[in-house]
């Protein structure tokens, strides 16, 4: 009986992976080119597949003599058609005894989804371009409050990409098609490090459930030199799809560190990781048909190729872009001097200066006019203030306090922060000057004895974190399971409550 369920058990376990792998393109085991690209592909025994061209190349060799240990006399006949042999009961029947399990199997990771079949329309004619399902997109004012679910702060911000991504994929739908072409709304942000540019991209995408890739650029480099090719944000964007390429065309490529390829300054050595970068994002920042590996970052002969239009890819670039406010600031301040109607120096000291940036100040920055010209969507964000910080530490869904609430509720005990508490961990946040970033490690730093000794004593009911555990003159105030609560001071070394 155990034997006959173990049987079933296997038998579907291949018909679940066969389903699985039907949904996935074969690959010639030759050329590495999918079957979407070579035609037809000749299946042969041990799940060997290869194109036509390939097989044609293979032949012309055995003919030619010029495959090294080849039975040139033996082609058809002889030991290698015995049925006895290792090499035909591995792979079936092989005519020339080629034993082709040193190719290996092709990583599902190098495999293309199948292309779904075109789904009829209420009119009766093929729908094909319908990717997206425009009644199903939320609105500017419904992504803006899913967005403020999850971010503190950063209000215009949210608005702006709220509307630039609505009306995105609105001429990705089928509806936006007609004579008028609507343009891209490729985004550029500009922002202090740690005020959220690349979390309110990934809550983006998850909010819109689209694909999304989140790439640096200081890894880019340009073609034939060291480092990843400006295609392999594509290939990030493709296995973020699970290879599907349809899906990946509608997908976001969020670009961080973009100021990082600026173009450098009074250098007489070729700009490889600058300039040259931008330049290689342009047409794919515009829209083109693009080579991608597929499965890897760089091209190579053993890796599989497909082509990726990036018309309907939404590109999001971010960068903190130091030094940036200085150059805003010398320009608004041009005419400051002595007089009435002079600008005063220190007119724009307390002011977001970054929000007054022109694409004037990008190309002194270093940015080249076409590269600006491809993002027509610039938009700041704020740095972070005392009680923003506060805010982020409690309020979002995912606030990092609401975390280790989670954690210690699993140990039955409950944890409170006191607002002192939260001002002092917000204070020390400033001077670090790295902004949210900066909130964890100072939370993970006091909370390890915390989450240490609670386990040891499970009478403990309650921990309450107060503003003199967090500067180092005091412990948190611990309460027991039915007591009055109490201070427990916590030594430096990782003492005992």
């Amino acid at each position: 009986m155990d034997d006959k369920e173990n049987n079933l058990t296997n038998n579907n376990n291949d018909i679940i992976k066969n389903d699985d792998d039907n949904k996935y393109e074969d690959i010639c085991y030759m050329c590495r080119r999918p079957e979407s690209q070579t035609g037809r592909l000749l299946k042969m025994a041990g799940s060997f597949c290869v194109c036509a061209d390939c097989m044609q190349k293979t032949f012309n060799l055995m003919n030619a003599g010029d495959i090294p240990g080849f039975p040139v006399d033996n082609m058809g006949a002889g030991k290698n058609n015995d049925k006895n042999n290792d090499s035909a009961n591995n792979f079936g029947f092989n005519p020339f005894g080629f034993n082709f399990g040193f190719l290996g199997d092709v990583p599902k990771s190098q495999r293309l989804k199948k292309k779904a079949a075109p789904q009829e329309s209420s009119d009766g004619s093929e729908d094909v371009t319908a990717v997206l399902d425009f009644r199903k997109l939320p609105p500017p004012h419904k992504i803006k409050e899913s967005l403020d679910e999850y971010v503190i702060g950063q209000g215009k911000a949210k608005k702006v990409i709220s509307v630039a991504v609505y009306n995105h994929y609105k001429r990705v739908t089928k509806d936006a098609s007609g004579d008028i072409e609507i343009g891209k709304s490729n985004m550029l942000m500009i922002g202090p490090t740690g005020c959220g540019k690349t979390y309110l991209v990934q809550t983006l995408a998850r909010i819109l459930n689209v694909p999304l890739a989140i790439t640096d650029a200081t890894s880019l480099t340009e073609a034939g030199y060291i480092g990843d090719d400006v295609e392999s944000v594509l290939s990030k964007l493709l296995m973020a799809a699970d290879n599907d390429v349809e899906r990946a065309e509608t997908g976001i490529v969020f670009i961080d560190e973009i100021d990082k390829i600026a173009k450098k300054k009074n250098t007489t050595s070729r700009d490889v990781s600058g300039e040259s970068v931008q330049q290689g994002l342009l047409r794919i920042l515009e829209g083109a048909d693009v080579q991608v590996p597929v499965g890897a970052s760089s091209k190579n002969a053993m890796v599989p190729m497909t082509t990726i239009n990036t018309r309907n890819i939404l590109f999001i670039c971010g960068g903190a872009f130091p030094e940036l406010d200085k150059i805003i600031k010398k320009r608004l301040l041009v005419g400051s001097g002595i007089g009435f109607n002079s600008i005063l120096s220190d007119k724009y000291d307390e002011d977001d200066v970054l929000s007054h940036v022109s694409n004037e100040d990008l190309r002194e920055f270093g940015m080249i006019p076409e590269f600006i010209g491809r993002l027509p969507v610039v938009y700041t964000l704020s740095g972070l203030d005392k009680d923003m910080l506060v805010k982020i530490m409690s309020e979002p869904k995912n606030a990092i306090l609401k975390q280790y609430q989670k954690l210690l509720a699993l140990d039955d005990v409950e944890l409170f922060f006191d607002d002192d508490a939260l001002e002092a961990i917000a204070d020390k946040a400033l001077e670090k000057e790295t902004g949210a970033r900066g909130l964890r490690s100072i939370i993970e730093e006091f909370m390890l004895d915390i989450m240490y000794e609670i386990p040891k004593d499970r009478s403990i009911g309650r921990v309450t974190i107060t503003r003199d555990y967090i500067e180092s003159k005091g412990g948190p105030r611990i309460e027991l399971h039915g007591t009055a609560p109490m201070i427990h001071p916590l030594s430096e070394g990782g003492g005992s409550i």
